[in-house]
């Protein structure tokens, strides 16, 4: 039985993270640790039995064998080098880091220390998405030429209703357009997602964004990724669409096309199919998330130190150096061309070295 200490008790933390700890055989929820004591009593309410502390190292010291780092991206550097510090592995919340210099800080104290870091993409652990990674593998659709990705949602709409019947802007969609925009939050998912799927590195890629509101990074981005195979994806994901909608809607799609066929999931329709020559197969549906998977994984990779689907650190590296980059490419293509309208061209795409 492995002792799990969780750092940053936030909304992911309780409605997710937690349940499946508490649900996976050979986990047991250790110790919580957050420096909001409101925060840390409610989560300590939803846990049961675990040790709260607000003192990182007092938490660090309390006899876990493993940290899951749940805390805003902008804290997950000072977290995994506390763990570090401890020899104790790490399955980080995604983004790993805010940008390449402090994830491979992270990844350099974490190997000193000789322990694993992963990140947890929960997205790769959906059935939906390992029967997608093995139709490829057996080419089900032959060849696959294109990926369209695509999730636009308010991420809960602009605004909150106050106890009072005023309306203020919403603190979360608020801090992660601050923390850069959903290219750098949910988008890395669709990224890695592309990547695990095709088993194909990003060559090429260029980012392109539309601002609804005036903050630094859009709030609506598409990314375009070129792979070592030939194949393309469209990544487009948005924090606006239907931000003030009275009903709003929301867009999650998965799209595969291939020379032989296709290969559609679309969340908000529940359905999951693979057309072909033979004709439709009308596959099982699931969620996009799956984080009890994740844990059964990272339970595994506990007891042997390693792990086929977790993700490591340079696919990590990967894709924060691709949501980053594209998102200041588009933010850098807005300035220019407020700049020198009748001037701008489109910069070519950026080239992985």
């Amino acid at each position: 039985m492995y002792k799990i200490g969780l750092i940053g008790c936030g909304h992911v933390a309780l409605s997710s993270h937690l349940p499946a700890i508490m649900e996976t055989e050979g986990l047991v929820l250790h110790a919580l640790c957050d420096p909001e004591p409101a925060r840390l009593k409610q989560a300590g309410e939803q846990s049961g039995s675990a040790q709260l502390h607000t003192d990182p190292d007092r938490f660090f010291r309390s006899g876990i064998d493993a940290v899951v780092v749940t805390s805003p991206a902008y804290a997950h550097k000072d977290n995994v080098m506390q763990a570090a510090r401890y020899r104790l592995p790490v399955l980080c919340e995604k983004p790993l880091a805010m940008d390449r210099e402090e994830g491979e800080a992270m990844c350099r104290a974490m190997t000193m220390a000789g322990v694993p870091l992963y990140t947890g993409f929960c997205y790769r652990f959906s059935p939906v998405s390992l029967a997608i990674r093995r139709m490829v593998a057996e080419k089900a659709i032959g060849e696959v030429r294109s990926l369209r990705l695509i999730y636009n949602w308010p991420l809960h709409g602009k605004y909150v209703t106050n106890s009072d019947g005023t309306q203020s802007v919403q603190a979360r969609r608020e801090g992660r357009m601050l923390e850069g925009g959903p290219m750098v939050d949910c988008g890395t998912h669709q990224i890695d997602l592309a990547r695990f799927w095709l088993g194909s590195e990003v060559i090429r890629y260029s980012g392109h964004g539309a601002w609804v509101e005036d903050y630094v990074s859009p709030d609506h981005m598409w990314l375009h990724l070129d792979h070592a195979n030939g194949a393309h994806t469209t990544v487009e994901v948005s924090y606006s669409y239907h931000q003030v909608s009275r009903m709003p809607r929301k867009e999650f799609v998965y799209e595969l096309i291939g020379t032989e066929g296709v290969i559609r999931y679309d969340r908000e329709e529940r359905s999951f199919t693979l057309d072909h020559p033979g004709g439709r197969e009308v596959l099982p549906y699931a969620d996009e998330k799956n984080f009890p998977g994740m844990y059964a994984e990272f339970t595994t990779a506990l007891a042997t130190g390693q792990s086929d689907l977790l993700a490591g650190v340079d696919e990590s590296l990967c894709v924060i150096d691709i949501a980053r980059e594209s998102t200041l490419e588009a933010i850098d293509r807005r300035s220019r061309l407020a700049l020198e309208p009748s001037r701008f061209h489109s910069s070519e795409m950026t080239e992985v070295s």
